[in-house]
């Protein structure tokens, strides 16, 4: 069996340049059109957004939304995987601790 390459012309999932904009606990992150909410927030340097039963820092584990490490609160909805949610313009983040998930 040969490979088959989609000309990077052709490739529907080629790179955009439109940037977006997300609220994370009051502050303003930019990110690319197409990432995930953990994209947004790893490509802004932060790696972890909530604590887990023992205070430890939790973000992005799996990747692929088994483990629920990186849930979050996106536009007041809870537990929210933030590996399989892509990023919308607009959206407001909130990072959830054990007091407040």
């Amino acid at each position: 069996m040969s490979g088959w390459l989609v000309p990077t012309d052709d490739d529907p999932i080629g790179r955009t340049d439109e940037t977006i904009s997300v609220t994370v606990d009051g502050a303003t992150l930019h990110g690319i059109a197409g990432q995930t909410l953990a994209g947004v927030l790893l490509g802004n340097g932060i790696t972890a957004w909530r604590t887990a039963g023992d205070d430890a820092p939790r973000g992005l584990f799996c990747g692929i939304g088994a483990c629920f490490d990186c849930v979050a609160t996106v536009n007041g909805h809870s537990d929210v995987r933030l590996c399989r949610r892509r990023a919308a313009d607009g959206d407001v983040v909130t990072v959830q601790t054990r007091g407040n998930s």
